[in-house]
Order: structure tokens, then sequence, then C-alpha cells
């Protein structure tokens, strides 16, 4: 691949002289529409995007708050989790077949079908009669989720300048920011005054609000005839199947069984005979839904794989921090929910301010420096003393925050600007799928580490009282008045052990992307001829 530094490229990482023309190296599809938009869009439209986005964003923390009284009506204690795990496996497997869909038929359409599904999904959610039916509507919920948060980013990216994108950008992260602050609240209220079907009732009028708007004000730019192929629905089979076998099993082990179990084993071991289904599949396709374009050209391979570290990190503050803030800290559910959700104070701020650093120094070096500094304030995170008080961590996941933001947009503005719009969809759902892989495997090791950790310190434990077993860890932790003095110190100190390795973990992710970023990523991200000329306006 010819790199942006044989074509002149200038310090903010985009080509001064004449753009990288070698395959791979971003050239649009032929007859593609430019991949840079003249003029910002209608502030409906923008409004429609973001209200779609809160659909997503809201949806997990909304549904949190309400497990107790959900589980209180349906029972299913001991499946509920899937609630969360089904949901999230189909918003995962569909990225895909949703970026090649967009691709090929336009956002729009593939857009008000995600929403139309969502809202029919959350309808189905409203009406559950037992906890097998709220699982199943919900993985409704996940397909329909999966169009809107890969559809909405693309679009992003279609609509706005290259200038012009980290401010959007901004504002799609500020809705995550805002719905994990709103959302747990929200959902309480709904389901302590209301009830609990309320807050999938709440997304009927949101949904039908952003169907109206999308459809009304949104206007793709015109294509030319002839570029659309034949849709690859046996590749989109086999990859649902691969990605839905994979999730299962990441989701399960360790938890419903153990890791070494024949279940286990046979999950995973199917899990990779259907990757070899799916590579043989798309390498016959002539339109397939996972292009082995995406892993041969070097600057969307290198963002994959630090997305996909970026996915497995974040289960570190977002997964286990509420658990250290409850249990060895001792604070409340909404002092932990507080720790926590500082750090998505800090990210929409770093993530809008981006832009003027990688116009400096580039996209790669950028996202380098911000990963950087994430691993330095993971690794403090072991360093706090014990017991901490609660500043230190909330201080550590703002400081968090403010160096993912720096990480993660210049990736997502960079990686989209290397390609044209026939390919956008796709490249754009293949590096979200890759962060969503990486947080189910994220959650899966790093719950291991945890077990192990736990497991050791209770094996060797100097004091009685202790439970037995890792599954009465967490009711212990409940109630630690029932335990004596003694045992429920050796006990906070054993969870604040596992959370320490976790963040070590955490860590070690961080820097697995600085160096793919650094020996993968191109220096200069090859940005495309029409998109340099625009930012130059």
């Amino acid at each position: 691949m010819a790199s942006a530094e044989s074509t002149g490229a200038g310090p903010d990482g985009i080509p001064s002289g004449p753009a990288a023309d070698t395959p791979g190296a971003g050239v649009p599809a032929k007859n593609a529409p430019a991949a840079g938009p003249a003029a910002r869009p209608p502030a409906p439209v923008v409004a429609s995007l973001m209200l779609g986005m809160a659909l997503v964003a809201l949806d997990s923390t909304i549904v949190a708050t309400a497990v107790p009284q959900i589980v209180g009506e349906l029972g299913g204690f001991s499946v509920f989790s899937w609630l969360f795990s089904g949901y999230l496996l189909a918003v995962t497997v569909t990225l895909p077949v949703y970026g090649k869909l967009s691709d090929t038929f336009g956002r729009k359409p593939v857009l008000l079908f995600g929403i139309g599904l969502f809202l029919v999904g959350s309808l189905l959610c409203a009406s559950a009669w037992n906890m097998a039916a709220l699982i199943a509507f919900r993985i409704v919920q996940g397909l329909g989720g999966g169009a809107l948060q890969g559809t909405i980013q693309t679009l992003a990216a279609d609509l706005y300048p290259l200038r012009d994108r980290p401010r959007i950008q901004a504002r799609m992260s500020s809705v995550w920011a805002t719905s994990a602050v709103a959302g747990p609240a929200l959902g309480g209220l709904l389901a302590s005054y209301a009830h609990w079907r309320w807050i999938f009732l709440i997304n009927l009028p949101l949904a039908g609000l952003a169907l109206w708007m999308i459809a009304r004000h949104l206007t793709e730019p015109v294509r030319s005839p002839g570029r659309r192929g034949p849709v690859d629905w046996a590749g989109a089979l086999a990859v649902f199947a691969c990605g839905g076998l994979l999730l299962f099993a990441l989701v399960q082990g360790g938890v419903a069984w153990p890791w070494l179990s024949a279940p286990s084993l046979g999950l995973l071991g199917a899990s990779a005979l259907l990757a070899a289904v799916v590579v043989r599949v798309e390498r016959r396709a002539p339109e397939p839904i996972l292009p082995g374009w995406v892993w041969r050209r070097r600057t969307i391979a290198a963002v994959n794989l630090a997305m996909g570290a970026l996915g497995l990190l974040m289960v570190a503050p977002m997964v286990f921090m509420p658990t250290y803030a409850q249990s060895v800290l001792g604070l409340g559910p909404v002092g932990a929910g507080l720790v926590m959700s500082v750090m998505t104070l800090s990210w929409p701020v770093t993530a809008a301010c981006s832009q003027h650093v990688y116009r400096r120094i580039g996209f790669r070096n950028t996202a380098a420096v911000g990963i950087a500094l994430a691993a330095v304030i993971l690794f403090s995170f072991t360093l706090l003393p014990y017991p901490a008080r609660p500043w230190q961590p909330a201080l550590i996941m703002l400081l968090l925050g403010g160096a993912l933001g720096l990480f993660q947009l210049p990736l997502i503005v960079g990686v989209q600007s290397t390609v044209g719009w026939a390919e956008r969809g796709t490249t754009t759902a293949s590096v979200l799928f890759c962060r969503q892989v990486g947080q189910s495997v994220g959650a899966a090791l790093l719950a291991a580490v945890a077990n192990a950790t736990i497991a050791a310190r209770l094996a060797d434990a100097p004091v009685p009282g202790l439970p037995e077993h890792l599954d009465d860890v967490a009711k212990a932790l409940e109630r630690p008045a029932l335990l004596p003095a003694a045992a429920a110190g050796y006990l906070r100190e054993a969870v604040a052990a596992a959370v320490e390795h976790i963040f070590l973990g955490a860590t070690a992710a961080a820097v697995a992307a600085l160096l793919v970023l650094l020996l993968v990523a191109p220096r200069r991200f090859p940005v495309l001829p029409e998109l340099r000329e625009a930012q130059k306006e």
C-alpha cells in the first residue's frame, strides 16, 4: 500500500499532493457518489440521527434498573442476564450484515427498517408474558438496534464534510454520556412509579418520531445505476450463525458451565468450523458481507484490531468498577454509578477537541497518544491505596474518559475518510463489530481472571467464616454484617485484588492497541482526494 508520506502528506495526516491511488488505499468504488458533501445537513436530520442513537444508548441502562421488578413479576432469575446478552448478541452479529446492505441499498431504507424493527421489538417486550418471551423479544429489539448503531455512524460520515465530523461525532458521544446518567434514573422512576413495561413503551413515541423525521427530511446523494449486486444472503446467514455461536459460548462459559467442559469446547469448536465456512462462502460471493479487503488494507485492519482492544479494556471500568465501588468502597448503587459515569463526561469533550490535535499530528499519532495515556491511567488504578477514597477512582475514570475520547474518534473519522460511499457502511460496521466482539471476549477473559483471583484468596484464607464457593461471594458482600468482621474485611481485600488484576489486563489491552497503531497502521491515513479538498475549504 502506498503510504501518505509518499504522496506529500501534510502534518494533519491528509495528503497535500495526489492521493494514494493504489488498490486498497481508499479508492472510491466505481460510479460511487462523492464521499464528501458540500453542505451540512438540515437540523431535523441531525436531530433524528441523535434521537435514533438515543434509542440504542438508553436501552441497556434503562432496562438494568428495572430488573428486580421484571424478575419479581415474570420470574426467571437464573436466566435474566440474557435480557442483556441476547440483545448484545443480536446487535453484534447483525452489524456486518447491515453495513453491507446499507452499501447496497442505501442508508435510509436500512435505517428506517432498523427503527421499525426496534419499535416492534419494544412493543413485543412490553407485552411479554414470561421471561422466555421477554428474552426472545429483546433479541428482536437487538436485530433493529444493529441497524441503528452502524447506519447512524455511517450517515454521520456521509452527511458531514471531514472538517465537521468531530462535531457530529461529539454530539453522538454526548448522547451516550447523557444516556449513561439519565437511563438508570428514568428506568428507576418508571419501574417504581408506573410499571416496568413502560421502559419499553416509552420507545414507541421516540421511535415513531425518529421514523417520521428521517422519512421526511433525510435525502441521500443520488447513486449511479448499475452498482447494485446480488445480496449475499448465504454469507449473512453464515456470519450470523458463526457470530451468534461464538458469543453464546463466551457469555455462558464460566457461568453456566466450566470453560473446559464439553459444552464450552463443543461450542467453541463449532464456532471455529463455522468461521471456516464463512471464509469459504465469502470468497465465492460476488458481493460478500465480509469482504476480504476489510482485512487486506492496513488502515482498516489496524483500526479494527485497535477497536477490538478498546472493547476489551472497556470491560474493566464499565463492568467491574461498580462492583469495586460497592463491595470495596462501601458505596450504594447511586454512588457507584456516579463513580463510573464521570468517564462519560470527559469523553465527549476530548472527542470534540481531538480535531485540533489530529490536524496537526495525524489520525494515527493522535490515537496513539490517547491510548498511551489510557494505559498509564488504567495502570494507576493498581497503585491506589487500600481502602481508597471514592474521589480517587472517580478521578481515574474522569481521566480515562478524556484519554479514550482522544483515541476513539480520530480512528473512526480517519478510517471513514479512506473509503468511498460504496464501502463506508461495510467499513464502519466492521469497526463496530470488532469493538463488540472485543467487549464480549473481554468480559469472558476478565471475569475468568477475577474468579481465579478470588478463588485463590479463598483457598488460602487465614480467617474463618468465608464463603466456600464463588457463587456465594456476591451474596456475602451484599450483607457483610452477617460475616465476622475479619472475614468481611478479608473478602473486600480479595475483591480489591481481583479488580486490580482486571485493570492490569485492561492495561495490557491498551498497550496492545498502541502496538497495533505503531506497527500495523500507516503513519498517515490515505484520505480520499475529495475529502482532502473539502478539509481545505
